[in-house]
Order: C-alpha cells, then structure tokens, then sequence
C-alpha cells in the first residue's frame, strides 16, 4: 500500500468500515454518525503527477477508472469502479465510486464535525472509498472547485480534503457535482501492475457522469462496457 498520509485533521484512530452496496436505514445511519466522530479529511503528499508511469506500464492511469473483472474475488473489491487520482512510479491512489454507505442530512454531518452549519441545506450520499485508512474521509469533485487541500486529478476532476467543502457544497458555493467517499484504494510501486497483469483490473476512459451518478448498482456495468478488447 501506498506510504500513510502525512497530515491529518482530527483523526486518533480508524475503525473499519464495513461496505455496502444498498443504503443505510435508520440503524445504520446512527452507526454511520458514530463513525463519523472519528471522521478526519486527510492530507495525501502532493507528489508530482508528471513522474511518470511505474515501469511496465503504458501510461499513467492517473484520471481513468480501474475496473475489477470477474477474475477479482478480495471482497474488498469486487465489481468495483475506482477513479485513479494518482498513478505513477511511486504507486496509485483511488476511490472507489460504486459503493453507498448511506443518505444523510449535511447539517447533522457538519455539526458532527464542529464546523457552522447556518444557512447549509441539502443531503450528503457517503460511499466507500476502499479499505485503506476507512476512517478517513475525501471529497471528489469537479474541477470548478479550489481550495486549500485540493488537488486536481485531471483539468476536469479534483480531490479535496479540506473539510470546509462539505460547509461550501451545502451554501451552494462549492463545485457542481461531488462524492465524499470514507477510505481509499492504495498501491506500492508496482503493485497495481502485477495485477492487472494478473487480469484483476481493466482500465477505461472516465467522465464525471459516471463518477457523480447516483445508481451505483449499475456503474460497474456501463464502466465495464466501455472495456476496449486490443487485438
């Protein structure tokens, strides 16, 4: 996995959180906001996005989606669809944009986290991002949107991890379409490719429709569906 974040906000400790394909009821809401004491947005090394691919590889993979195949069996992933916000010689990072965890109300989320909930509207949908530091929470967005702590992916998406977005989106003054996913996908140095090489991952070309939809049950099928086959 890719070396631990080297800032963080509020964070003591992170609890697993558990994924789930399907919204959260009431109990699991309340078990959400639990989490969400622990919640920290986290700092990742702004390292240089033009240090090139990791040795084997084409390209970089940095603004795709990774997509598992059938081959892929880690629970932790299957039939997943991540946005890679980074990928280069030192390793990958993603979030996986296919997972709801559930609806809440953003004012609860903001008073939760001490910040000033006046004026804020609107709900938040919380997905798991991966299994890596799951406690952890990461907002991607459009690329309309900059702050401190934002770090742009593509001249399209960006990572933000400034937890006053989450104050910005519900003002109506933050980027157009977001996700706030708890947790990440991490690789080492070559480890992503020792996998796809395995068969575990295809990549393809990603857009914020898919990104930002709001039917994870049906994004690894259409992610899956833009699969070109070399021959």
């Amino acid at each position: 996995m890719l070396e631990g974040p080297d800032r963080s906000a509020w964070v003591q400790s992170s609890p697993e959180t558990r994924p789930s394909r399907r919204g959260a009821g009431p109990t699991a809401t309340r078990v959400l906001f639990a989490l969400l004491l622990l919640v920290g947005l986290v700092g990742l090394r702004a390292e240089s996005q033009d240090d090139g691919p990791s040795r084997g590889m084409r390209g970089s993979l940095t603004g795709k989606f990774l997509v598992a195949t059938e081959e892929l069996r880690d629970p932790r992933f299957v039939r997943s669809v991540i946005f890679m916000v980074r990928h280069d010689r030192h390793g990958a990072m993603g979030l996986i944009v296919n997972r709801l965890l559930g609806v809440a109300p953003l004012t609860e989320l903001l008073t939760r986290l001490e910040l000033d909930a006046k004026g804020v509207s609107g709900d938040v949908r919380m997905h798991y991002g991966g299994p890596v530091e799951s406690a952890r929470g990461f907002v991607l967005h459009t690329g309309d949107y900059a702050a401190d702590g934002t770090i742009p992916a593509n001249d399209r998406i960006s990572l933000t991890i400034n937890p006053e977005i989450l104050r910005a989106i519900g003002l109506g003054k933050g980027p157009r379409l977001s996700l706030v996913a708890f947790g990440y996908a991490g690789w080492a140095a070559g480890q992503l490719e020792a996998e796809i090489a395995h068969g575990s991952w295809v990549s393809v070309p990603a857009d914020e429709k898919l990104i930002f939809d709001t039917d994870p049950e049906t994004k690894w099928e259409r992610a899956m569906a833009r699969r070109v086959f070399e021959l």
